[in-house]
């Protein structure tokens, strides 16, 4: 029986989406709250430029991926499925967190098949390669590329990502349960293992 090759984004899909908000409002002194995050890039969000955002990022980059807690029941969930099915973590994060990544993933006693740190957002590649089932994504670009190359997205729900309407390829879930509960009936539909 075939195991599922599932591939996961880890900021803000694995982790909490808004990790990152105090540490930013405080560089920039802003008041910026979740529920105004309404487009994935950040520096316009705070209403500063590109590079002024990269200046904080490259400062606090660090900081911000320790500190950044794994979503409700995410551990638990990945842990479960990882037992009957392939699980790799796909990630835009630049390649020099590669090694920083993977300790995060082990210290938080997350389990994983492998680990693909791309420096790039584009990711329909190492889908393709990885001959990825489902694709567990926050960012819209992401969804609707992975979409388009009809893969099926798993679309973790933000404020960032609302105006993604489901279709044939993308599903918006809420945690990690209603993660669970699609991966297991598509399993039961395929008869898969």
């Amino acid at each position: 029986m075939k195991r599922l090759n599932i591939c996961i984004d880890i900021d803000a899909t694995l982790t909490e989406p808004y990790y990152w908000l105090d540490i930013c409002n405080e560089y920039f002194n802003k008041n910026i709250k979740p529920y105004e995050i309404t487009q994935y890039s950040i520096y316009k969000v705070m209403g500063v430029s590109r590079e002024e955002y990269f200046d904080f990022y490259n400062k606090y980059k660090l900081k911000i991926h320790t500190e950044e807690k794994v979503r409700k029941d995410g551990k638990a969930i990945v842990n479960r499925i990882s037992k009957y099915n392939n699980i790799f973590f796909v990630t835009a994060r630049e390649k020099s967190l590669e090694l920083f990544t993977e300790a995060y993933l082990t210290l938080n006693k997350v389990n994983f098949d492998g680990l693909y740190v791309l420096g790039s957002h584009h990711k329909v590649d190492k889908a393709r390669e990885l001959n990825c089932d489902i694709f567990i994504e926050d960012n819209p670009n992401n969804a609707i590329e992975l979409s388009e190359a009809s893969f099926k997205v798993l679309l973790m729900d933000t404020y960032y990502n609302r105006e993604i309407k489901e279709n044939e390829f993308i599903k918006r879930v809420y945690n990690w349960n209603q993660i669970y509960d699609f991966i297991e009936e598509m399993k039961f539909n395929q008869k898969v293992i």
